[in-house]
């Protein structure tokens, strides 16, 4: 799920960043560039915990931009198959219903659902045990076990 690992990017910086602050320029920049996005080989990156070590700068031919390598530790999250998480429904149809645990988006198709609820239409849709006991509907949380993933490039369904 939660995992702390060490990354290298090569960060690009503008000269009007060098100077005294070189170095934090360069973090932030890397924080911006970084935090928030996905890579299918890694998982989602929740946030930089350091800089391990940043390298000597290579100057670019014809634009003065420096390419710096950067070491960072950071958390990732990346969920599993057989892994139960628990998530906040989006919307509901007849084929199922989505959900979000975080960064993901997730679908529980309605063959997965169990039988004895039944799918009711109306100004909102919703899922409804026969006693009515239970309820799937928007903004609802459920727990869920994933039984597969799909990798992007750049995003994990």
């Amino acid at each position: 799920m939660f995992f702390h690992i060490v990354l290298e990017r090569n960060m690009q910086l503008h000269p009007r960043h060098f100077g005294r602050n070189l170095r934090e320029n360069l973090v932030s920049k890397l924080m911006k560039d970084v935090e928030g996005t996905c890579s299918g080989r890694h998982g989602f990156v929740v946030a930089i915990t350091g800089i391990e070590n940043v390298g000597k700068g290579l100057i670019r031919d014809g634009t003065g931009f420096v390419t710096f390598p950067v070491k960072y530790q950071c958390v990732v999250f990346r969920p599993f198959k057989g892994e139960v998480l628990e998530a906040v429904v989006t919307m509901v149809n007849k084929m199922g219903f989505f959900a979000e645990a975080g960064p993901v988006q997730i679908f529980v198709s309605n063959h997965l659902i169990p039988d004895d609820m039944e799918f009711q239409s109306g100004d909102m849709p919703n899922y409804t045990t026969s006693d009515g006991s239970v309820k799937i509907q928007k903004d609802s949380e459920v727990r869920l076990k994933i039984i597969g993933t799909r990798v992007d490039a750049t995003e994990i369904v």
